[in-house]
């Protein structure tokens, strides 16, 4: 049962941002006594609002810098490390997503940004849509992948597992728990870079030190399961994205579908060739997806994509 307050955190209008003459800036911000970091890619000839990007638990502000590049060529990007994550200070357990949604909240009061646009992975898009649900005078436009309105079953069930594993000195089969839970099994199925990456994830969670490990594994998963993953909130009408890839596994298309459907107008679609690592998998595909929904060019017809859904206008569909 979550200790945290349920009421959202209201801050004060953005100030007046303070640019250093470069390009790209390193921020050490603090939020209620907790120290976290931020990336900014700027971009003064922006043709759309700055984009801001939430991964997932083990995604830091550095794990974008493949869709920096293309993604600076239209808006100011921004990453995070928020409290609790990466390399910023530990966050106790008792903080749970309001909190973490706040404290973006924050970074845009630092920055001098008013509106963005928002993006959430995984752990990023339930903090993405509860941003959403406090603070929608912020928010321009939101996107979600590989987002659901439930922790599924078989990953709740799988923690108390994988902290034993932990306890146990049993890393190595825990990392070949992970990297099966977060990534679909290929068999047949067409998976873009599906070996490389699954060497990689197992690869980077052998490498992590116990610091990490205790953020990004323990803490983390104990938060996730003491606080509210989704709440039922209204979520004013804006722009909304919610996609994922074909083969997704942990958070199922079905389940991409039924997040939608929350969002008044919001669009769905599940791109192919990928699984829940659709970010890694299809880098290229994912920037273009980001890049063309925010500065409104149609999403429909993609070649790497199945075709768009509307989940919240009419009876649900059996596609992919």
């Amino acid at each position: 049962m979550s200790t945290e307050t349920t009421a959202p955190l209201r801050l004060p209008p953005a100030r007046p941002a303070e640019r250093a003459p470069c390009d790209v800036t390193e921020h050490r911000l603090s939020f209620d006594g907790f120290g976290y970091l931020c990336r900014v890619v700027w971009q003064d000839a922006a043709v759309t609002e700055p984009l801001v990007l939430l991964g997932g638990s083990s995604q830091d502000r550095f794990s974008w810098a493949r869709h920096e590049e293309r993604l600076a060529e239209a808006c100011t990007v921004v990453t995070l490390d928020l409290p609790g994550y990466g390399a910023a200070e530990p966050l106790p357990t008792r903080y749970g997503i309001d909190f973490l949604a706040a404290a973006v909240r924050h970074t845009l009061y630092e920055l001098g940004m008013a509106k963005v646009n928002l993006m959430g992975a995984c752990f990023g898009g339930a903090i993405a849509l509860r941003f959403a649900q406090h603070y929608p005078d912020a928010l321009r436009r939101l996107m979600l992948a590989g987002m659901t309105t439930r922790v599924p079953r078989e990953y709740a069930e799988a923690v108390p597992r994988w902290l034993r594993m932990l306890d146990e000195d049993r890393r190595e089969e825990m990392a070949g728990q992970l990297v099966a839970r977060f990534m679909s099994p290929s068999g047949a199925r067409r998976i873009r870079r599906h070996a490389a990456i699954a060497r990689l994830l197992h690869q980077q969670f052998m490498a992590q030190t116990p610091r990490q490990i205790g953020m990004a594994v323990v803490d983390h998963n104990v938060r996730l399961l003491n606080h509210e993953w989704y709440r039922p909130e209204p979520v004013p009408p804006l722009s909304a994205l919610v996609f994922t890839g074909e083969y997704d596994s942990l958070t199922t298309p079905r389940m991409g579908r039924e997040t939608a459907a929350q969002l008044p107008g919001a669009a769905f679609l599940t791109v192919r060739d990928a699984d829940h690592l659709v970010h890694m998998e299809r880098i290229e595909e994912f920037t273009d997806l980001l890049l063309r929904f925010c500065t409104d060019r149609p999403i429909d017809d993609l070649p790497y994509c199945h075709p768009v859904e509307y989940p919240g206008a009419g009876p649900e569909r059996t596609g992919p």
